[in-house]
């Protein structure tokens, strides 16, 4: 099977998620979906970046230590990823031990083979940036040089440090860049690597004697490893550098590294130059997408203008903010949010093109034939339109044009509704031609779904509903591979609840008018509502004893198991992202906890009938076993 390999930036835990980090994570996970569907095998990475003097300094301000600072940001990551139906493989934190093993070992590696050499650095540093200034940038009224990525004035220092040969790497790195000249997309961005690297390469500061929070260099402890030579490392720590070679090699070199275009320079020269050295081959390709801007500004927290996800996903849904993110600017250049052009939006493509296009033909079998539509042959025009819809939209998406898939995909739903309209088959009923209806609605029923196949990358929730709904039983790997048939068989359509219900923009902005001046209060009311349950509403979960039967391993899954439990009144199965954690001799035969009533899910072709629990330390499930005397079934009261 082919295999693709695709990474967010790891995202820093000074602050909460806001929309540009859902921007990217969306963009990974819309690939991610489509690239599973065309039949790779994928390895879909995340995370966050925890060490450095910013978080230092937060948890200090706190008065918490800096690891209880990153653990509550990253539960909100979490949260969040989850909202927004984000399906990533692992979710990697900087302070996970395998991760500062693997950072220590290729440090002592270059610094072995004269790659890195210890000095003093004397200059300007951004403490928000967590980055060295050059003596060429502007200065303030005070004399000190402005950080040109933020604006802010940087503080001087003055510290023995040890430096990476970067530019010993910039003949090498230019090389590279020629003979591949899409490395990084768009081409603007490549040009403006290029010329940074042809200005000419310092040697880099890679570590802080005055920074403690952070990875210590094996060989001189009083040295804590840079924030970014610690972060970038996550790329190859994250599929096994230094613990799992068997892994490693499988998954390395990246396939699509996804990134802001405010971190193109640490990614595109500096970590490339690490990996040079480091004898390991490079990504193959980079992404720099642009910002999303609020009043033409980037989202900043200390301007106080980052929009809060949240507020979005519980007023329209995740499906909604995934598909207006990615159809409303090509990836690579900056958009500018607007609640009312999301609404608009929401309402024009959603609510009145695709929502009532099903809406419609819902309807009419609901109507003409009781939602059980007699088999017919299906309508050529359709088929031949969709087979070059189809065509298109994965063109489209193998170049990573998102929203130019979506803005064909739209076209051909606009082409549907005209259908019917040509078609009449309200009229052709009343003149009692129901086989030509039954033709015209199975024909738009094939073409429905043929859209919430394509369309599933980026709306996951409502092409569930709508595929199960015609009877799609394998959602979705199969679905890419969906033909219209000559002669359509019967076709019960199951009821749908409203998909994208129309927002009544004054009603919104009514209820939210306030959103600006109070974000910071808004935030802490949506978490303090998911923060709280009602005492009937917990009653309501059912949590047993359970016995450990079987261990089996699916294929092709780094983190799942399937568990063979005993419950006591029966015998279920369920999965659990427990595999890095314990080995099978483990979990046999040991008593857990498990809920018992949860929803079942299917996952990697496998149906989970329960869910069990399990702490989070650090990153790492650590579960509570009971003694072996206690028995199968009991309820946890």
């Amino acid at each position: 099977m082919k295999k693709y390999y695709i990474t967010t930036p790891i995202y820093y835990v000074n602050d909460v998620p806001h929309i540009g980090h859902s921007y990217t994570t969306i963009i990974g996970d819309a690939i991610s979906r489509f690239k599973k569907i065309m039949g790779y095998e994928v390895f879909y990475l995340t995370g966050t970046d925890e060490h450095g003097q910013k978080i230092e300094k937060s948890a200090k301000e706190k008065n918490i230590s800096p690891i209880e600072l990153a653990d509550k940001v990253v539960e909100r990551f979490k949260t969040l990823w989850g909202e927004l139906n984000i399906d990533y493989n692992f979710f990697i934190r900087t302070t996970m031990d395998f991760h500062e093993k693997g950072v220590q070992k290729i440090f002592e590696k270059l610094l072995k083979q004269g790659d890195i050499y210890k000095g003093v650095y004397t200059g300007w540093y951004c403490v928000s940036c967590e980055n060295y200034i050059s003596d060429d940038a502007e200065e303030d009224s005070e004399g000190r040089k402005i950080c040109p990525d933020c604006g802010r004035p940087t503080e001087k220092v003055s510290e023995d440090v040890y430096f990476f040969k970067l530019s010993s790497y910039q003949d090498k790195l230019l090389k590279f860049y020629e003979e591949n000249p899409e490395f990084v997309i768009p081409e603007g961005r490549m040009n403006e690597v290029v010329s940074f690297v042809k200005g000419g390469l310092k040697d880099l500061s890679i570590t802080r004697s005055t920074v403690k929070w952070g990875i210590r260099v094996p060989s001189d402890p009083e040295q804590t490893i840079y924030v970014w030579f610690d972060a970038l490392h996550n790329y190859i720590t994250g599929v096994g550098y230094g613990t799992d070679e068997e892994k490693f090699e499988k998954w390395w070199p990246a396939d699509l590294h996804l990134i802001g275009k405010d971190i193109l320079r640490f990614h595109a020269v500096y970590w490339p130059a690490f990996l040079m050295a480091a004898g390991l081959e490079l990504p193959k390709k980079i992404i720099a997408h642009g910002w999303w801007l609020k009043d033409k500004k980037k989202m900043s927290k200390s301007i106080g203008n980052v929009l809060d996800p949240y507020l979005l996903i519980h007023n329209f849904g995740a499906d909604a903010l995934r598909y207006f993110l990615l159809r409303e600017i090509p990836i690579g250049i900056d958009g500018n949010f607007s609640h009312e052009g999301f609404i608009h939006r929401v309402n024009s493509d959603l609510a009145n093109d695709l929502g009532n296009l099903v809406n419609r033909v819902w309807g009419m079998a609901k109507k003409y034939f009781s939602s059980k539509i007699p088999a017919c042959k299906g309508e050529l025009y359709l088929e031949n339109e969709y087979e070059l819809l189809r065509k298109d939209y994965i063109d489209y998406f193998d170049k990573y044009q998102i929203n130019r898939a979506l803005e064909r995909l739209w076209s051909f739903v606009g082409d549907l509704n005209r259908f019917i309209v040509e078609k009449e088959p309200w009229k052709l009923n009343k003149e009692g031609k129901s086989e030509e209806v039954s033709r015209i609605l199975l024909s738009l029923v094939q073409a429905i779904r043929g859209i919430f196949s394509l369309v599933y990358p980026i709306m996951p929730d409502a092409s569930e509903k709508v595929l199960k709904s015609i009877g799609v039983k394998d959602l979705p790997e199969r679905e890419f591979k969906f033909n219209f048939s000559p002669v359509i068989t019967d076709i019960k359509l199951e009821e749908l609840p409203q998909l994208f219900p129309r927002v009544d923009k004054d009603e919104f902005f009514r209820e939210n008018k306030e959103e600006d001046k109070k974000m910071g209060e808004e935030k802490e009311k949506i978490r303090e509502e998911r923060k709280y349950i009602k005492f009937e509403d917990f009653k309501k979960v059912e949590m047993v004893v359970a016995k450990i039967l079987e261990v089996l391993e699916i294929e092709g899954a780094d983190k799942l198991y399937r568990l063979k439990i005993d419950i006591g009144e029966e015998k279920r199965e369920i999965l659990a992202g427990i595999k890095q954690y314990y080995k099978p001799e483990e979990l046999i035969n040991k008593k857990i906890i498990v809920v018992k009533n949860l929803e079942p899910k299917k996952l990697r072709g496998f149906l989970s009938n329960g869910m069990l629990l399990a702490a989070n330390i650090n990153g790492k499930p650590v579960i509570p076993f009971l003694p072996d005397d206690v028995p199968c079934g009991s309820p946890m009261t």
